[in-house]
C-alpha cells in the first residue's frame, strides 16, 4: 500500500509538473503577444509582477476571508518574482497559489460545514466592521471560523429582513423564521465553495486562467484573455435569433446577478414584473432548482440564453427588497431587437425627427442585409418625408461597434472632410476620411449620450462636435477611444485568445477622448453618474494626450448653437426634476461612498440596515417614470404594426421617450435652434 501510495503522489507531482509547462509556454505566448501587438507595450518587470499578484489575490480572496496571514506571507515571497519566471521558463509558482487555494477553500468548507450543526443565535453581542481599505489577513484559522460564524449570523438576519417590510411581524416568527433561513445560507455557502472547488473548466486551469486575463488588463482593460467557451461566448453576445426569456443578465460588483436589460417584445417583458436592476436569487428549470449565488455565470446564462431550457421560473428580488416570483416561456426573438429605430416627436411646424442607435452592429453582425449606417440613412429618409425640422441621435447605452459602420454614418451628417486619426503602437498617423461630399439631413441636430455612451459612439459624438454639427447633450461619456482585435495563440491549435488593444483614435483637432470621455455642451444629472465604471476608474487605462498634428476641416457656423447652449442650461438649472436628481445623487454618493459605522449583528439593526434605501428607491424609481408631455408617431413606411410583438415593443419605446429628460430637453433644443435659424 505505501509503494501504491507514493507511486499516486509521484504521478499527481508529475501531472502537477506537465500542466505548470503547459500553462506556462501559454503565458509566454501571451507575454510575446501583448509586447508585438499591443498599442502602448510596457516592461515585464518587478511593477508588472506586483499588479499581477495584488489582482489575483484580490480576486482569490477579496474580503480576506480565505488565507490567513502565515499563507498570505508564503505566496507573497513570489510578488516580485513572477517577471523572472517568465523570462526564466519556469511556472512551478503555480503550485503555490493551486494548493494554497484549494487547501483553503476545503478549510472553510469544514467550517461551514461545522456551524451548520453548531447553535446559532439572533441574540448577539457581535459586531460586523466595514471598511473601504482591505482589513489585514486573519492570524490563525480560529478566527477565520470565528468571522465565518458572524457573517453566516449577519446574512440568515438580513435573509429575514429581505421577507418582509413588516418588522413586527418578522420579530413575532424569529424562531420559526431562523432555523429556515440558516438552512438556505448554509446551502448557499457550501453551493458556492463547491462551485470554487469544482469549475468547469478544471480547478488548475481556473487560477491559470487568472493569471492570464489579470496579465493581459495591466497593460490596460480591454485587453484580455479567452480559453477556448470564452472566446465562443463573447463571439455569441453579438444579438442572434434565437429561443430566450427576453433579457440579459451580468455580474455585479457584489458577485449577485442582476437583470442587465429587459427586451421589449420578449417573455421577461410581457410579465410586466421585471425591471432592470433585479436580482435573480433562484431560478428553477427542467426539474432542477438553482440557487444563483452559487451558481456559475455560465450555468446562468445557459438557462436564460439557451435552447435547452423552455420554461424556466424565476425567483427575483427589487431594488427595494420586495420578493417575487415569474413564470417565463422562452419565445424566439425577433432579429431585429437592437436595431436602428425612429419616431417623429411633436407636430405641426415643431415636428422632429428622433433615431434611436443600439450599437453600432455591422450587416456581418446582424445577419440582415444593411448595417448600422445603412439602416439610419432609411430611417432619415422617412423622417424627411415628415418635413421634420430637426433631429436628434440617441446614443445612450450604447457601448460601440463596428468603426466602419460608425466611420461611414459619421461622414453622412458632414458635407466631407477628415474625421479622426488612428495611430499603431509605431506612432503611425493615419487621417480617416470623408470623401463623399453631401449630407443625407442638413437641419439642425442633438446627439444624447450618458456614461454607458462608449467607443464607437463617442467617436460619432466627438465628430458631430467638432464640426458644430450638433450640441451633445447629455452627461460624460465611458472614455474609450482603442480599438482591439482578437487573436488565436496558436493558429494550429485555436484553444486559447488574447483580445488585444491595436489601435488609439484621436479626434479631428489631435485632442482624444480616451480616459476623459466626451464632455457634452450641455450637461444633464444622471441617477448614480458619478458611480458608472468609466475609464478613469480604471487603474490600468491608457491615459488621455494630444497629437501635434494639423488637419484642414471646415467646421460650421457656430453661433446658433452656442445661443442653443446657454439658454438649455437655463433651462437646466431650473427644471425640477433634473434638481431633484442631482439631490437623489448627492444621497446616494453619502451612503455608499461614506465610512460605514460598524453593525451589531442583532436582527433590529440588520433590519435597519436592509432596508435604510427603501425610501431613496421608491423616490428614485418616482422619478425616473414621471412622463413629459411629446405627441409620439411612427414614422413613414412603418410596418408590423399589427403584430402582438410590434405592439409590445413600439408600447415599450414610447414609454422610455415620454420618460426620458434628455430626449425633451433634446427637443427644446431644437426648437430653439430652429426659432435662430429662422431669425
Amino acid at each position: 500500500m505505501k509503494i501504491l501510495a507514493a507511486f499516486a503522489f509521484l504521478f499527481t507531482l508529475q501531472v502537477t509538473a506537465q500542466n505548470n509547462e503547459k500553462a506556462c509556454s501559454v503565458f509566454n505566448t501571451i507575454a510575446s503577444v501583448m509586447q508585438t501587438r499591443h498599442y502602448q507595450p510596457k516592461p515585464v518587470d518587478d511593477s508588472l509582477s506586483a499588479y499581477v499578484y495584488t489582482t489575483v489575490m484580490e480576486q482569490l480572496d477579496n474580503n480576506r476571508t480565505l488565507f490567513i496571514k502565515a499563507e498570505q506571507d508564503q505566496l507573497e515571497k513570489h510578488k516580485y518574482k513572477i517577471d523572472d519566471y517568465l523570462k526564466g521558463n519556469d511556472c512551478s509558482f503555480f503550485t503555490d497559489f493551486i494548493t494554497t487555494y484549494k487547501s483553503a477553500l476545503e478549510r472553510n468548507k469544514k467550517f461551514v460545514e461545522e456551524i451548520a450543526k453548531e447553535p446559532l443565535t439572533y441574540n448577539t453581542k457581535d459586531t460586523i466592521f466595514y471598511s473601504k481599505k482591505n482589513f489585514p489577513f486573519h492570524s490563525n484559522t480560529d478566527k477565520v471560523k470565528n468571522f465565518i460564524r458572524k457573517k453566516i449570523t449577519f446574512d440568515i438576519l438580513e435573509d429575514i429582513s429581505m421577507l418582509s417590510k413588516n418588522k413586527d411581524s418578522l420579530k413575532q416568527h424569529l424562531d420559526k423564521l431562523f432555523p429556515l433561513s440558516k438552512t438556505k445560507v448554509i446551502e448557499t455557502y457550501l453551493c458556492r465553495v463547491n462551485s470554487l472547488l469544482s469549475p468547469n473548466e478544471g480547478f488548475d486551469n481556473s487560477v491559470y486562467n487568472k493569471f492570464f486575463s489579470v496579465f493581459c488588463s495591466y497593460f490596460d482593460p480591454h485587453s484580455t484573455y479567452f480559453n477556448y467557451n470564452e472566446k465562443a461566448s463573447f463571439v455569441s453576445s453579438i444579438s442572434t435569433e434565437n429561443y430566450s426569456l427576453g433579457l440579459y443578465v451580468s455580474q455585479n460588483n457584489k458577485e449577485e446577478i442582476v437583470v442587465e436589460e429587459v427586451v421589449p417584445g420578449g417573455p421577461a417583458y410581457a410579465s410586466k414584473k421585471v425591471d432592470k436592476g433585479d436580482k435573480i436569487v433562484k431560478l428553477a428549470a427542467n426539474d432542477t432548482e438553482y440557487i444563483v449565488s452559487c451558481a456559475s455565470m455560465q450555468t446562468i446564462n445557459d438557462i436564460v440564453s439557451s435552447d435547452t431550457y423552455k420554461d424556466v421560473d424565476l425567483t427575483l428580488r427589487k431594488q427595494d427588497g420586495t420578493l417575487y416570483t415569474v413564470s417565463l416561456k422562452k419565445q424566439v426573438m425577433k432579429a431585429d431587437d437592437h436595431s436602428v429605430f425612429s419616431y417623429i416627436l411633436g407636430d405641426g411646424n415643431e415636428k422632429m425627427g428622433y433615431i434611436k442607435i443600439p450599437s453600432f452592429y455591422s450587416p456581418f453582425d446582424s445577419g440582415v442585409g444593411s448595417g448600422c449606417a445603412d439602416d439610419v440613412a432609411k430611417e432619415v429618409s422617412k423622417l424627411k418625408k415628415s418635413d421634420v425640422k430637426g433631429l436628434i441621435i440617441d446614443l445612450q447605452y450604447n457601448g460601440g461597434g463596428s468603426m466602419d459602420e460608425v466611420i461611414r454614418l459619421a461622414g453622412m451628417f458632414i458635407n466631407y472632410g477628415p474625421v479622426s486619426i488612428v495611430t499603431d503602437k509605431n506612432q503611425t498617423y493615419n487621417t480617416v476620411r470623408d470623401y463623399n461630399r453631401g449630407m443625407i439631413f442638413n437641419g439642425p441636430m442633438v446627439v444624447l449620450v450618458n456614461g454607458f455612451t462608449a467607443s464607437a459612439s463617442e467617436f460619432f459624438a466627438g465628430v458631430m462636435q467638432d464640426y458644430n454639427r450638433a450640441v451633445i447633450v447629455g452627461s460624460p461619456t465611458v472614455g474609450k477611444a482603442t480599438m482591439q482585435t482578437i487573436t488565436p495563440l496558436d493558429e494550429a491549435n485555436q484553444t486559447d485568445f488574447v483580445k488585444v488593444t491595436i489601435d488609439k483614435f484621436y479626434r479631428v483637432s489631435g485632442k482624444s477622448s480616451q480616459y476623459v470621455g466626451i464632455l457634452p455642451d450641455v450637461e444633464l444629472p444622471y441617477v448614480f453618474n458619478d458611480m458608472l465604471p468609466r475609464e478613469k476608474t480604471m487603474p490600468t487605462a491608457i491615459k488621455n494626450d494630444s497629437i501635434p498634428i494639423n488637419v484642414r476641416y471646415s467646421k460650421m457656423p457656430a453661433d446658433g448653437l452656442k445661443k442653443a447652449v446657454i439658454v438649455s442650461k437655463q433651462r437646466v438649472g431650473a427644471n425640477p426634476m433634473l434638481s431633484n436628481i442631482i439631490s437623489i445623487n448627492k444621497r446616494v454618493g453619502e451612503l455608499y461612498k461614506a465610512d460605514k459605522a460598524p453593525l451589531p449583528i442583532t436582527f433590529d439593526a440588520v433590519y435597519a440596515d436592509t432596508h435604510s434605501m427603501d425610501k431613496l428607491w421608491k423616490e428614485i424609481t418616482t422619478e425616473l417614470e414621471k412622463e413629459n408631455k411629446i405627441t409620439i408617431t411612427n414614422a413613414v413606411g412603418k410596418s408590423g404594426t399589427d403584430d402582438d410583438f410590434y405592439k409590445s415593443v413600439n408600447e415599450f419605446k414610447v414609454k422610455s421617450i415620454k420618460t426620458d429628460p434628455y430626449i425633451f430637453e433634446g427637443l427644446n433644443i431644437l426648437k430653439d435652434l430652429n426659432n435662430y435659424k429662422s431669425r
